[in-house]
C-alpha cells in the first residue's frame, strides 16, 4: 500500500488540476455558447443542455485531438497499413513534437533559476541555436558522412545558444547588469540577425539532403523525430548535473545566496556565468534539433513565456518540466481539433489550458477544494546523497 501511495502520490494533483479546470472551463464555455442561451427565454431547458452538450463535444474532440481515438488506433494498427496507422496516431505525435522545444527551453530557464537568475532570453538563445546548427550543416557538407554532418551541426547549435547566454551572464557578473533587461534585448538582435542572414544569398537551400534528425517512427505525415528523445535524455542529464554533483550544488547554492556561496568559498560570478550558458546551450540545443528536423525550419520556438511558467509549476524540476511541457503540447494539439470540429472559441479552450497549469502550480487550493491531504515532502536528492 506504501508502496502505491509513493508512485501514485504525484499523480494527485495533476489529476485534480486537470479535472477543476475542465469543470470551470465547462462552465465559461457554457456561459459563452451564445448561439444556444439565446433561447434560454423560451427554452431554458433545451438552451442549457445544447450548451453542455457542446461542452462534451468539445472536451470529447480535444481529448481526441491530443492522444488519438483508441479505437481507431486498435483498428489501425490490426489492419496495419501504414497510412491508417499514421492517420490514428499523428494526434499523439503532433503534441509530442509541440513539447519537444518547451521542454529543452523549459529544462534552459530551470537551470537558470536555479542559480537564482531569470533567463528571458530563451527564444533568442532558441533561434540562435538554430542559425548555428544550418550554419554547421553549410559548412561541413559534403565532405563528412550526413550522421556526422547531424552531430556536428547540433552540437554547433548548442555552443551558439551557450555563446548567447554567455553574454548576459557575463554582463551580470562584471557589471551587475539584470540579466531580465539585456536577456529582452538580445531576443530582438536575434530575430534581426536570423532575418538576415536568411535573406542573404541561398543559405536557405534545403538541408535535408545534407543532414537532418531522423523520424522516430517511419509512417506517412508523421513529423515526430528524434529530437523528443533527446529531450527526454537531456533532462535525465540535467537532473544528474543539477540535484548529483557538486557544480549543481554550486549554481542552487548561488541561487539560494550569493553571499553565503561566496563566504563558503564559491564562486558566484562563475556560477551565474555557467548557469546562464547552460541555460543558453539548452535552448540553443531545442532550436537546432527544430532546425534539422522534419517539422522544423529557422524559427523562434514561439512559445513566449509558457517554459517559464512550466518551470515554476514543476518546482524546477526535470521529470516536472518534462511531464508538464507533454501535457501542454497535447492540450494545445488538441484544442486546434476542438475549434474545427465544434466551432468553440480558441481563446476559450486557451483559458482552459491556462487554469489546468494554474491549479497544478497551487496545490494549496487544489487540496483545500478537494479535501486532500499533503503528502510528506521528498529529501534533497543532493542533500541524502552528502550526507
Amino acid at each position: 500500500m506504501n508502496g502505491m501511495r509513493v508512485v501514485l502520490g504525484p499523480l494527485v494533483v495533476p489529476v485534480l488540476a486537470l479535472v477543476t479546470a475542465f469543470l470551470l472551463g465547462g462552465v465559461v464555455i457554457v456561459l459563452t455558447d451564445f448561439d444556444h442561451l439565446k433561447t434560454i427565454g423560451t427554452d431554458p431547458v433545451g438552451a442549457v443542455g445544447g450548451a453542455i452538450g457542446t461542452v462534451i463535444r468539445g472536451y470529447g474532440s480535444m481529448l481526441s485531438g491530443a492522444i488519438g481515438d483508441p479505437a481507431r488506433i486498435l483498428a489501425a494498427l490490426q489492419t496495419g497499413n501504414d497510412r491508417d496507422i499514421a492517420r490514428a496516431v499523428r494526434p499523439l505525435t503532433e503534441g509530442l513534437l509541440s513539447a519537444t522545444p518547451l521542454i529543452f527551453i523549459g529544462l534552459g530557464v530551470g537551470v537558470a533559476f536555479h542559480a537564482g537568475l531569470f533567463n528571458l532570453g530563451s527564444d533568442g538563445q532558441f533561434v540562435i541555436g538554430g542559425l548555428g546548427a544550418v550554419i554547421g550543416a553549410n559548412a561541413l557538407a559534403g565532405s563528412l558522412p550526413p550522421f556526422v554532418i547531424l552531430v556536428a551541426a547540433i552540437a554547433t547549435g548548442t555552443l551558439f545558444g551557450a555563446a548567447y547566454g554567455f553574454v548576459p551572464g557575463l554582463l551580470k557578473a562584471r557589471t551587475g547588469a539584470h540579466e531580465f533587461i539585456t536577456t529582452l534585448m538580445l531576443n530582438t538582435i536575434a530575430a534581426q540577425i536570423v532575418i538576415y542572414v536568411t535573406r542573404s544569398g541561398d543559405f536557405a537551400r534545403s538541408l535535408h539532403s545534407i543532414a537532418s534528425v531522423p523520424l522516430l517512427v517511419n509512417l506517412p505525415t508523421i513529423r515526430l523525430d528524434w529530437g523528443f528523445v533527446a529531450a527526454l535524455v537531456t533532462a535525465a542529464l540535467v537532473s544528474f548535473l543539477i540535484f548529483r554533483t557538486n557544480l549543481g550544488f554550486e549554481l542552487r547554492a548561488t541561487g539560494f545566496s550569493r553571499t553565503v556561496a561566496r563566504t563558503t568559498g564559491m564562486r558566484p560570478g562563475r556560477a551565474t556565468v555557467l548557469a546562464m550558458s547552460l541555460s543558453g546551450g539548452l535552448a540553443g540545443m531545442g532550436g537546432a534539433f527544430l532546425a534539422l528536423g522534419p517539422a522544423g525550419g529557422l524559427s523562434g520556438s514561439g512559445a513566449g513565456l509558457v517554459p517559464l511558467a512550466l518551470a515554476l509549476i514543476a518546482g524546477l524540476r526535470p521529470s516536472g518540466i518534462v511531464l508538464g511541457a507533454v501535457l501542454y503540447g497535447a492540450l494545445s494539439n488538441g484544442s486546434k481539433t476542438t475549434v474545427v470540429t465544434t466551432g468553440v472559441p480558441l481563446d476559450i479552450l486557451i483559458v482552459v489550458i491556462a487554469l489546468a497549469m494554474m491549479f497544478v502550480a497551487a496545490p494549496g487550493i487544489l487540496r483545500s477544494i478537494w479535501r486532500v491531504q499533503a503528502a510528506d515532502p521528498a529529501p534533497e536528492p543532493f542533500a541524502a546523497s552528502a550526507q
